[in-house]
């Protein structure tokens, strides 16, 4: 098991403006998101392994209904992803750590449920 500090981590939609206080920023998402540079992404790394898999984002498709499943089948898929968590911790300690994504739903993406996996070690 992974035990992330006790540090927030933050989480931010990639199209929004890069922060001072976002420190490292990582982009969890499968795919690059449509029409933004690499500039203007502003991220360091690109962790695409540790997003759900293309038949359970498929699935999901940001459908709010299917939000409660989605995020247990998530946290099942990252159960496998301990290399890609232990990475996340690495960075969370050296400073700050804000996990960006592309999708445009704000409530109901794998920010969020990362995010929440993340604090429920």
């Amino acid at each position: 098991m992974v035990k992330l500090n006790s540090m927030e981590v933050k989480i931010k939609r990639v199209y929004e403006e890069p922060g001072a206080s976002d420190g490292t920023r990582v982009l969890i998402d499968r795919l690059w998101p449509r029409g933004l540079s690499k500039r203007k992404a502003n991220v360091e790394f690109w962790l695409k392994e540790i997003a759900p898999s293309d038949d359970l984002r498929k699935w999901f498709g940001h459908d709010p209904n299917k939000w409660e499943e989605f995020k247990k089948r998530y946290y099942e898929e990252l159960k496998e992803k301990k290399i890609e968590l232990l990475k996340l911790k690495e960075l969370q300690e050296r400073g700050n750590l804000t996990l960006v994504y592309g999708a445009r739903d704000e409530k109901h993406n794998n920010a969020i449920a990362l995010q929440a996996y993340l604090s429920d070690f």
